[in-house]
């Protein structure tokens, strides 16, 4: 059956591909030429040579891949019986826990070293805790702090996981695991050689997005200080943005996370053919009551009461006077006093500097997620329009890239850009439009990046709105005699606008808290946008701290809210916004 708006699918597909390549592939390509391009403009390898021969990029690639490791399996650990449990099991408070393991996710591993610093802290709670008597205190973030940074991103990161198992566990046919017990084979069996094999790509889908975004984590150990990891390294070298050397860096993490997401893709999370046929049955949950479904629920309740930990340290953080959490287990003296001057603060509010006007990074954020959401769901619109409702080759390659963005280290594109930046600069001199200099005016740069780094949210959602919407209501409204602006307008739209909602308020949130972007980008504080100001506030003195921590409460409360609008929305759909 011919589509009615066939005669535009190819002009449409080709103008999303060209657009695609523009924001997503040449960022990437630009690091890439910029990393093997001599002085003469020639193809070299000697900054990728000398990259290689520095002991310290060994140490900081080593140390980042020790760290994505230790993250991801100790992310694994948390979620596999989070999800065996869930999706095996019904009890009492089973959907309230699950959606409260969706918590660790509003508050990103960056402003959660804010509040964990002070636990950390020499005199902090862990040393009242564990050694109150110790004369110099412990110094936990001296001794262990990659620990510290395992711990959090673990912690932040591990609903990625859980949100991917268990819906790989709600496609597992379950007359294969009857058939499998009923001829005489233990649990574990069953488990090991049926189950598994089945959810395997689902958690390898999980493990490699946790990996990728681990490995190319820069906030975190930027916060606590762990500073030989390749994403720091790189951040040092922020001004010299026309340094091949950081650029070759930039292309060794790349290449690194490249392998790390081929080898969880395509080699580990590759399905068995034997196993990919279309489950016969749904799995039915098995009621637990009383002290068995008490007992279920035990292991969510550890470990959110642990993955909440960052959660309150930042709001206790916000909360404590200035210099009234030191040498005691918590603060010895509340106050609200930081919430209204995170809002006040010159930095942050709008204000008249110099006889100019400056949004402040509270509005400047608000100003690019605006901004870059609105360009996603455009893009996210037309994708999925054609993945869903068309049959041209191009909806595979539309479908891919749109989804690229969740492996692509955000810090590679954030160079990508830099790069792009500079080089424009570099051509037209003192002709370069305002607009287009990254260092001094970087809202179009940012306002991109954002849009291509969080257009998967958006993506996703559309596509699940339109398979959910029968194709032939809008062939009914055709045959009425509306035309396709009408029929898109009247008849599409209002189908799907709660998956767009949701799609759009998830990557509008995520926009605001994006961290190797405003980082990389905002190189001057007029434009700072939320998370380069908690940056550059926690390395304030006196209250600055308290202050980040203060905009990370708003941010957290602002997120949280999104995430429980999206599941409203979405339901069981919120995981594949998280699947590569």
């Amino acid at each position: 059956m011919k589509h009615w708006l066939r005669p535009s699918q190819r002009s449409v597909g080709w103008g999303l591909l060209c657009i695609y390549v523009l924001l997503l592939i040449v960022p990437i390509l630009a690091v890439l030429v910029s990393g093997f391009r001599g002085h003469d403009g020639t193809f070299t390898l000697r900054y990728f040579a000398i990259v290689l021969a520095d002991p310290s990029t060994h140490q900081g690639l080593l140390k980042a891949f020790l760290i994505a490791a230790a993250t991801t399996t100790l992310a694994t650990v948390i979620a596999l019986p989070l999800a065996a449990l869930s999706s095996r099991y019904d009890f009492t408070g089973r959907q309230l826990l699950l959606a409260l393991c969706l918590l660790p996710m509003v508050l990103p591993p960056f402003v959660g070293a804010v509040g964990m610093r002070l636990v950390f802290a020499r005199y902090g709670t862990l040393t009242q805790w564990f050694a109150p008597h110790a004369p110099l205190g412990v110094d936990w973030l001296g001794q262990m702090r990659e620990m510290g940074v395992v711990s959090i991103e673990a912690l932040s990161l591990f609903p990625i996981i859980l949100l991917n198992v268990q819906a790989a566990l709600g496609r597992v046919d379950p007359t294969q695991q009857r058939a499998a017990a009923n001829l005489g084979a233990s649990p574990w069996s069953v488990f090991r050689r049926v189950t598994l094999p089945q959810v395997r790509p689902g958690l390898f889908a999980g493990c490699t997005l946790v990996a990728v975004w681990s490995f190319t984590e820069l906030g975190t150990p930027l916060m606590f200080a762990v500073y030989d990891v390749t994403p720091v390294q790189i951040f040092f070298k922020i001004s010299e943005p026309d340094n091949p050397i950081a650029h070759a860096l930039v292309v060794l993490l790349l290449v690194v996370a490249a392998v790390l997401f081929f080898i969880g893709k395509f080699l580990l999370g590759r399905p068995k053919p034997s196993l990919a046929s279309k489950a016969s049955a749904q799995p039915t949950l098995i009621r637990l009551h009383g002290l068995k479904g008490l007992a279920a629920s035990v292991p969510f309740l550890l470990v959110l009461s642990l993955a909440l930990v960052p959660h309150f340290a930042v709001l206790l953080t916000a909360l404590s006077d200035v210099g009234h959490w030191y040498r005691s287990a918590l603060p010895t003296s509340l106050t609200l006093a930081h919430f209204a001057a995170a809002w006040s603060d010159e930095m942050i509010a709008p204000t008249w500097v110099a006889g100019r006007f400056t949004l402040g990074a509270i509005g400047n954020s608000i100003l690019y997620a605006t901004l870059a959401s609105a360009v996603g769901l455009c893009l996210a619109l037309g994708s999925a329009w054609l993945i869903v409702r068309s049959k041209l080759w191009l909806r595979h390659w539309l479908d891919a890239l749109g989804m690229l963005p969740m492996a692509v280290p955000g810090l590679v594109l954030a160079f990508g850009y830099l790069a792009i930046g500079v080089g424009i600069k570099r051509a037209l001199g003192d002709a370069t439009p305002t607009v287009l200099d990254v260092q001094q005016f970087p809202v179009l740069f940012l306002v991109l990046a954002y849009a291509i780094r969080r257009l998967p949210y958006t993506l996703r959602s559309a596509v699940a709105g339109l398979e959910q919407t029968p194709v032939s209501l809008e062939l009914a409204a055709r045959n009425l005699g509306a035309g396709a602006t009408t029929t898109v307008r009247k008849i599409t739209l209002p189908l799907i606008s709660a998956h767009l909602f949701a799609g759009v308020l998830m990557a509008f949130t995520f926009a605001l808290l994006e961290v190797s972007d405003s980082l990389v980008l905002a190189q001057r504080n007029e434009f700072y946008p939320l998370t380069r100001a908690i940056w550059e506030l926690s390395q304030r003195l006196g209250d600055g701290a308290h202050l980040a921590a203060a905009l990370g409460v708003w941010a957290m409360c602002l997120l949280g809210l999104a995430l429980v609008a999206a599941s409203i929305f979405l339901g069981q759909r919120l995981g594949g916004l998280f699947k590569l």
